[in-house]
């Protein structure tokens, strides 16, 4: 166990693999206690980690895995599908699903857990975008569903900054994780970013955890791409 202060409670979803376990453990490596929301079981063993099987499309399930999170100072959505195809051959059900897991699931987690945090005056909110987010060949449905992650924290964070919680995006380029081996993907190959590698999931663990430090309480609203010069003029 860390002999670090306890940081609070962060609630992160996607938890059992990929950038949430990631999130996870560097979370519980810097003196949070964190609760996992998982469709899979537990990868996390820490004395300070909860780990909570559930299917986030459910919504009466949400709740009531949440009801006893209330108190969590943090939220980090990090669960995330991705299905791809080009426009003639786009799936209704694909994007309909990618919807629901990425945007409907992040308005549900919001709704039930920012209300506690207005009330104290403190709370972060994290959202995992993509930089897809900005249009690419193929993908049309998972960047549609990316890019309103962006307009929700710019909507939030206007509403909820007097109550000092913070929303924002942190948006990877093509990351090492599992969803790069997805058979679902194989037509479509990850763009390497300029710096010649993949992002790794440690990377964005990190700003996560700065994002939801005191020190980030000015930084709301905003998109933070971590692209490895993806996003740079070329």
């Amino acid at each position: 166990m860390s002999s670090k202060p306890n940081a609070g409670l962060a609630v992160v979803t996607g938890a059992t693999g990929g950038i949430g376990l990631a999130i996870v453990q560097h979370l519980l490596n810097a003196g949070w206690e964190v609760a996992g929301l998982d469709i899979g079981p537990a990868v996390a063993q820490h004395a300070a980690y909860r780990h909570i099987t559930v299917d986030l499309c459910d919504e009466p399930a949400t709740r009531q895995a949440l009801e006893p999170l209330k108190d969590a100072r943090a939220l980090v959505h990090a669960a995330g599908v991705l299905r791809v195809g080009p426009l003639a051959q786009m799936n209704p059900a694909d994007g309909e699903r990618m919807w629901k897991l990425h945007v409907d699931v992040a308005v549900r987690l919001s709704q039930l857990l920012t209300p506690e945090m207005a009330a104290r005056g403190d709370g972060r909110v994290v959202l995992i975008g993509s930089r897809v987010a900005q249009g690419m060949p193929g993908r049309s449905q998972y960047a549609a569903s990316k890019a309103a992650l962006v307009a929700l924290a710019r909507s939030w964070a206007a509403e909820l900054a007097p109550d000092g919680v913070t929303v924002n995006v942190v948006s990877p380029a093509a990351t090492q994780t599992a969803m790069l081996q997805d058979p679902a993907r194989v037509a479509s190959a990850p763009r390497m970013p300029p710096i010649g590698r993949l992002i790794q999931p440690g990377e964005i663990a990190a700003l996560v955890h700065f994002l939801l430090s005191q020190q980030a309480a000015a930084i709301t609203g905003q998109d933070i791409a971590i692209c490895g010069g993806a996003s740079l003029p070329r």
